[in-house]
């Protein structure tokens, strides 16, 4: 390699003393096929593959595309109930609307650019436009099956790896009309990968709260709802939480609902478009946010922070956009500024909307009007108080990058939307030098971070938002993050606890988690959090290393290499080489998400396992503690 003017040519020696020139011709040029594209760079159809661990995983994005179509039929009219099924690795997706036209049902699911929604008179307001969907769910499973019954005939079509294996002629058919799919992902591209049931239910939710009158029928349990985002808020918050009654309104082609939290900190907003729950935002919630401030202030006529009017603000935004832009094939982000036809664009439509409702809700209830306004007014009491802690926290932040390294950065970021790689960047949150010096030497530095804590966090159940301004670690974790303000700012998608498994590791997690909830609930709430699972074990022979994350798994190694292998038992990350931690952060890498119980409120959760109800914590203890040796000895 030479450097001229810092650029690097690489010079190729196989014909010693003379530079050798790189052929480009006709051979060099080569057209891959519709299949063979989107298995090669799968990530630019679905976004991050991923095992099922994570909300936003590639499986949940084939699911998601297979029901948008079915979404499309009851917009239109046809089908009111969706009936999924999911077992093991297959997934049965059935709906009752039209059904595919029988002539075309082999190219809908096997030729790019081919699909109903582009002729704008049928999906005026569809989330589908590209043509891709199902033939990325196609090319991506290991067995794909299509059936379109219509007009009292049934046509269907089978395919592997995306290759046309079963294509019968058209038959006579007595089942009602629509269409069903059927799909299991190829292994080889999601690896060790599942479907939980938390993650699916949740999309399914938001399907049915943003189309009041449809049923979806998943495993036998039924999902409606009357009364569309009122419906989300109140099933994503208890009661006693929300200050007042949650506002909804609605007009042709938006809806909203908002309240505010009693316990919570920071924004938190569910936004969707034409159906597709937009978890990134865009134009339509940035409209959301800023119509919010505008239209209180005017009403009070009071010119309050942007921040105070927000604080604890939960809301849901759902518009319908013609032929709308995303910044991704996930549609994860509205990119559109307009809203089609001969409307406004977003921000002048929201604005407007917001403006008119908002202004008269507020008119005609007054107490809610009152509540709001004592909530703001305590937003900047709060914010003037902490002004002065702020910056000396940013400072020490900023120091604390800069000099002690707490935090080694990756180089890919959350707030790059169009970096196709952004969802997987990842922040390992570790404990001790050794731990985090073996992370940061095996991790992938383009999405992965590392933050070493030193020693125990605090407890900070029941303390104030000053102490994350005051306490080192958390002051230097939230600067990490990029949190303060507002989630949109979060600059990881994953947020990755690693932990010893032992007793003083475990506390930790329970730590950070409290701190988590405590302050940063929605982090939670919208996926971002997860305990990285390390092997106890290492089994080997002089062929084959096995790394088990349970005994059963240990026990089922040593069967496999006998006679009498090698076993290592991990007592701590740090006793892990890098080497070895490749296996553990990579394509590997088995993550379980903290998931909140909606049977239990954030309040009452942390009172119970944080707070000083020592008798009871120490009964539910025993009790669980015998159930877990019961088992042992069965």
């Amino acid at each position: 390699m030479v450097s001229i003017f810092g650029l690097k040519f690489y010079i190729s020696r196989d014909i010693p003393g003379i530079m050798a020139e790189t052929q480009y011709t006709e051979d060099n040029i080569r057209s891959l096929d519709w299949k063979e594209h989107i298995r090669l760079r799968p990530g630019m159809y679905i976004g991050k593959l991923g095992d099922g661990s994570s909300p936003d995983d590639g499986i949940y994005i084939l699911l998601k595309e297979v029901i948008d179509n079915c979404i499309d039929e009851f917009v239109m009219g046809a089908g009111k109930t969706i009936e999924i099924r999911i077992k093991d690795q297959e997934v049965k997706v059935r709906d009752f609307g039209r059904g595919i036209p029988l002539g075309k049902v082999v190219d809908v699911v096997s030729k790019m650019n081919t699909g109903g929604k582009y002729d704008t008179r049928a999906f005026k307001k569809s989330v589908g436009l590209n043509g891709v969907g199902t033939k990325a769910v196609n090319a991506l499973s290991s067995f794909f099956s299509v059936e379109s019954i219509r007009d009292g005939k049934m046509k269907m079509a089978e395919f592997q790896f995306g290759e046309l294996t079963k294509d019968p002629e058209q038959e006579e058919s007595s089942k009602r009309r629509g269409t069903k799919i059927i799909f299991v992902p190829d292994d080889s591209i999601f690896r060790h990968y599942k479907y939980r049931k938390e993650y699916v239910e949740k999309m399914l939710k938001n399907y049915v709260y943003l189309n009041p009158g449809l049923t979806i029928d998943f495993n036998g349990e039924k999902f409606f709802s009357e009364n569309g985002l009122k419906d989300l808020l109140e099933d994503n918050m208890s009661q006693e939480d929300m200050l007042y009654p949650i506002i909804h309104l609605k007009g042709e082609d938006i809806e909203i609902a908002l309240t505010h939290s009693k316990s919570q900190y920071s924004e938190e907003y569910h936004s969707f478009v034409n159906g597709q729950n937009t978890t990134q935002g865009g134009t339509h919630q940035a409209a959301f946010r800023e119509s919010l401030v505008k239209t209180i202030r005017e009403f009070y006529g009071k010119n309050y922070d942007a921040s105070d009017v927000r604080k604890s603000i939960v809301g849901a935004i759902s518009i319908k956009v013609m032929e709308p832009v995303f910044e991704s094939q996930t549609k994860t982000k509205l990119g559109s500024t307009d809203m089609g036809g001969d409307l406004p664009t977003v921000r002048t439509y929201v604005n407007d909307f917001i403006k008119t409702h908002l202004d008269n809700y507020l008119h005609k209830n007054p107490a809610v009007a009152e509540k709001i306004q004592r909530k703001i007014i305590q937003a900047e009491k709060e914010r003037k108080e902490l002004s002065g802690i702020r910056k000396l926290a940013r400072e020490r932040a900023k120091k604390a990058n800069l000099h002690n390294k707490k935090l080694r950065d990756c180089r890919v970021h959350l707030d790059d939307s169009k970096n196709e790689r952004s969802l997987e960047t990842t922040l390992f949150i570790t404990e001790g030098d050794s731990a985090s010096g073996s992370i940061t030497k095996s991790r992938d530095v383009n999405t992965q971070a590392v933050f070493s804590l030193k020693g125990k966090p605090l407890n900070s159940y029941g303390l104030s938002k000053k102490i994350v301004y005051e306490n080192e670690e958390f002051n230097l974790l939230q600067a990490a993050l990029n949190i303060e303000e507002s989630m949109e700012d979060l600059r990881y998608n994953n947020i990755v606890i690693a932990t010893d498994a032992d007793v003083d590791g475990m506390h930790i997690r329970l730590l950070l988690i409290t701190f988590f909830l405590q302050f940063f609930p929605e982090l939670i709430k919208e996926g971002h959090l997860y305990i990285l699972q390390t092997p106890l074990f290492r089994v080997r022979n002089k062929k084959e290393t096995i790394y088990c994350y349970s005994d059963e798994e240990r026990l089922a190694a040593i069967e496999k290499l006998k006679p009498k292998p090698e076993i290592t038992r991990f007592k701590g990350l740090g006793e892990i080489s890098p080497d070895e931690f490749q296996h553990f952060i990579g394509d590997d890498m088995r993550l379980d998400p903290v998931m909140l119980d909606k049977a239990m409120s954030i309040e009452e959760l942390l009172s119970f396992y944080m707070g000083k109800n020592t008798p009871d914590r120490q009964e539910f203890i025993i009790n669980n503690l015998k159930v877990e040796l019961d088992k042992v000895e069965e």
